[in-house]
């Protein structure tokens, strides 16, 4: 996934977390969640795999300080479900791109 679409993921489930956890309203964030989000940015402009990225999830690289990591965590734990209703195509989407994914990382481990 390029930066700017993964980015733009990202927001919407820190979007997501943010109405659902700390009542904001649509289109606002939180101050906490303000900081989270322009930190997932700095270290999505700065990952080394480029457009070449794999998930998170799926990455050798981890990249985030570990606040931040149980922080986003907590967000893709809440929003990701919660996803397929507001945005059933990139939901469904990440689902298939994850798990093709992980079998090409499975596979090569095998070789």
């Amino acid at each position: 996934m390029d930066k700017q679409k993964e980015i733009e993921v990202v927001g919407l489930m820190i979007e997501k977390y943010c109405r659902g956890n700390h009542g904001s309203k649509k289109g606002e964030l939180c101050p906490e969640c303000k900081e989270l989000l322009e930190y997932a940015k700095q270290r999505r402009e700065k990952c080394p795999h480029g457009d070449n990225k794999p998930f998170c999830s799926n990455c050798t690289i981890h990249c985030y300080k570990p606040d931040m990591k149980e922080k986003i965590r907590l967000v893709m734990r809440y929003s990701g479900p919660r996803m397929i209703t507001d945005h059933p195509v990139i939901a469904m989407k990440h689902l298939i791109e994850t798990k093709r994914e992980k079998k090409l990382l499975e596979a090569k481990k095998v070789d």
